[in-house]
């Protein structure tokens, strides 16, 4: 009997040292997949070194984002033939616009760049299209929304009806105002009045230095409004119509990168949201034929991101009011 028992713990001990390994090669091969396919990835490690231009997609709400910063620098530093950056955006914050700006400027120093607008290029989406040594928008995408902003709800006669009054100490009479549970002072007021238009004058002084116009010109593009893209051309807010094969085209007859050359995509952001091992988790699904579950982990991924957007600050946002 002792015999017996002994076979039987040695049996189940092989048996668990089996289960570890075999766990552990599956592991170690879904890792080198995911490793392999990040790198092979446009703008991956082990991407292409050139001989191809580069697409980059701006869609959304523009923000702060350094790790987009440092993807495009790690693009100029590649050796692709030209970049084109499609746009699809009705802005965001003034620093976040002028950050994708910088980057966007720094990129163009080394390589050719055009600019599409596929649909919106409004606001902070303008701020961007306009480091491109070129725009070109479809016939009705919507460009311009020259302007800046700053919003604020007041609580004021909301806590009037249900008897709430929030009381404060503050250091000064401007400190943490407006602040939405009191009436905006005058001098309040007129704070914000100067810092909105300090940030509008710095807008208006880019589109009248990048776009070239005189003074008559951009007071009538600069109103807030925005234009069409048969508009925009006669108000040189862009330069052509047309879409990516235009863009390619310019390329060609402007910065000799060869028309037969791919367009790929170089992703800015991973494709699974910023959480690491949301890529991995939804690219093993896939791997193993369960699409449903990847397509699953990347939508709670995007909606993880949206729950943490915050848009604090001045905007540069075109968002036109739901009563018309």
């Amino acid at each position: 009997m002792s015999l017996d028992a002994d076979i039987i713990v040695d049996r189940r001990r092989m048996r668990r040292k089996l289960t570890f390994w075999r766990v552990s090669a599956i592991l170690v091969a879904v890792l080198a997949v995911v490793g392999l396919a990040l790198a092979l990835a446009p703008g991956g490690m082990m991407a292409e070194p050139g001989g191809y231009i580069a697409r980059i997609k701006i869609t959304g709400l523009i923000r702060g984002d350094q790790d987009r910063v440092e993807a495009l620098e790690r693009l100029a530093k590649s050796q692709v033939r030209g970049v084109i950056v499609h746009i699809d955006s009705p802005g965001g914050t003034t620093a976040g616009a002028e950050q994708l700006y910088t980057a966007l400027t720094a990129l163009k120093a080394r390589k050719p760049m055009v600019v599409v607008v596929d649909g919106l290029a409004a606001s902070g989406g303008y701020i961007a299209a306009m480091a491109g040594d070129y725009i070109i928008a479809q016939d009705t995408s919507l460009v311009g929304s020259i302007g800046v902003l700053f919003q604020y709800p007041n609580f004021t006669e909301v806590l009037k009806t249900i008897g709430i009054k929030v009381e404060e100490v503050k250091s000064s009479p401007l400190k943490a105002a407006p602040n939405g549970f009191e009436p905006t002072s005058p001098e309040a007021r007129a704070a914000l009045e100067s810092i909105v238009l300090d940030s509008y004058a710095w807008f208006r002084g880019m589109v009248k230095d990048r776009r070239q116009m005189d003074d008559a010109l951009l007071t009538r593009v600069a109103d807030g409004r925005v234009f069409t893209g048969r508009q925009a051309v006669g108000m040189k807010l862009i330069d052509a119509l047309g879409n990516e094969k235009t863009a390619v085209a310019w390329l060609e007859k402007e910065k000799n990168v060869p028309a037969n050359s791919p367009v790929r995509d170089y992703k800015l952001q991973p494709r699974f949201g910023d959480l690491p091992f949301l890529h991995v988790a939804a690219f093993a699904f896939e791997a193993v034929g369960l699409s449903a579950f990847a397509r699953r982990i990347e939508t709670w991924g995007a909606v993880q991101a949206v729950e943490r957007l915050n848009l604090d600050g001045l905007l540069a946002l075109w968002h036109p009011s739901s009563s018309n």
